[in-house]
């Protein structure tokens, strides 16, 4: 059985306006960066984590204004406490999905393709992509992310305004079709879910697209970014994410 953890979400503060949430039990793979970024008039969730354990009352202490919550994407490490905010935001192509969550959703590392199993199990992770439960009465095999409705449904160009911040949305499919990023000019700073982050990148998922990825990839290299934030590991700048985008670039193209 599965120890109880003394606590679910870790959080590290970045800069006094951004601060990093993320579930130090949750498998690497699904261990997804929840970013917190404070506003004038409203503060911003960017994803939300598996939903294992209630994020509004983990950081509650940190909510002093309303809160809108945004997921990059529908992938269910994502989306797993989307429900609990009054204000969520997805792109359009996949917010009805939403309404009756059905895509996969596995936490047991043998319900994964045969090909991840050798990847994911680890000395941490023998059966299970979490390695310790939220309080004594969990019971993992009743997981699920819970369904709900989007409250705004974004699109390329929307703008997602904090008061004193504007945030612009891109559409980054590739990933999954509905995935999206927000860019902050004013300080070249991208928010980039899965589209883009320093660790191997996903286009063979169900909804995947390796063309949609390709142009999203020589979108982003367009852009004149000081700073990524991704939907998983470390953040990083230009140099970087010029680096990963043309690692990907030569890999699908050669």
């Amino acid at each position: 059985m599965l120890r109880v953890a003394d606590h679910w979400y870790d959080t590290r503060k970045l800069t006094n306006e951004l601060t990093l949430i993320y579930e130090p039990h949750v498998h690497p793979f699904l261990r997804c960066n929840i970013w917190h970024l404070r506003g004038r008039d409203k503060d911003l969730l960017i994803d939300t984590g598996l939903g294992v354990s209630s994020l509004k009352s983990a950081i509650a202490d940190m909510i002093d204004k309303p809160v809108m919550a945004l997921a990059t994407h529908i992938h269910y490490d994502h989306v797993g406490c989307l429900h609990e905010f009054d204000e969520r935001m997805m792109h359009s192509s996949e917010a009805a999905a939403m309404l009756d969550y059905s895509e996969f959703s596995w936490l047991r590392v043998d319900d994964f393709p045969e090909d991840y199993r050798a990847v994911l199990r680890t000395d941490d992770y023998q059966d299970y992509l979490i390695n310790a439960r939220p309080d004594e009465n969990y019971d993992i095999r009743n997981y699920q992310v819970t369904s709900t409705s989007i409250t705004r449904q974004l699109n390329e160009g929307d703008i997602v305004d904090l008061g004193n911040k504007a945030l612009t949305v891109y559409h980054l499919p590739g990933h999954s079709p509905g995935s999206i990023g927000l860019w902050d000019p004013s300080s070249s700073t991208l928010f980039s879910g899965d589209a883009l982050y320093d660790g191997e990148l996903l286009d063979q998922l169900p909804g995947s697209s390796i063309p949609d990825y390709l142009n999203t990839m020589k979108r982003l290299r367009e852009l004149p970014v000081e700073v990524v934030h991704g939907g998983h590991e470390p953040s990083f700048g230009q140099k970087r994410m010029i680096e990963l985008i043309d690692a990907y670039l030569d890999w699908r193209t050669s």
